[in-house]
């Protein structure tokens, strides 16, 4: 797990630092420029898509995660918008506060559940 969290960190920190140099530069016009390259359908745009439905991925696993709860359903749209910066803070806090990479990923409930089926809890063989 030390890993993984050194990986976070050095993502978070970095996307910081190159959003603060970006934003010095060029403001915070983002938007326009990103879907101005999609509506150019040139290679830029064709990124930006992929990327932007990676970003959609990520809202919808933030909202699953959390059950569709009301604070799942608002970091969903902070991970949308927020994208890797959002995603290894949030992944960098989650990786503090539970066991194991199965409930990382899950969520708690989710974790809970498969430990009783490899424990045979419901009566099946795992």
């Amino acid at each position: 797990m030390t890993l993984f969290r050194l990986f976070l960190a050095a993502c978070f920190l970095s996307i910081l630092a190159y959003t603060a140099v970006t934003i010095a530069h060029h403001g915070w016009g983002l938007l326009p420029v990103f879907f101005g390259d999609m509506r150019a359908m040139a290679w830029p745009g064709q990124f930006n898509f992929d990327f932007f439905t990676y970003l959609l991925l990520s809202g919808l696993w933030t909202a699953w995660r959390n059950d569709f709860s009301a604070a799942g359903v608002a970091l969903a749209a902070v991970a949308v918008f927020g994208g890797m910066l959002f995603l290894s803070a949030y992944l960098l806090w989650l990786s503090f506060r539970v066991d194991d990479l199965g409930e990382l990923a899950g969520g708690a409930r989710r974790a809970a559940k498969g430990r009783n089926l490899e424990g045979g809890a419901d009566g099946r063989s795992a």
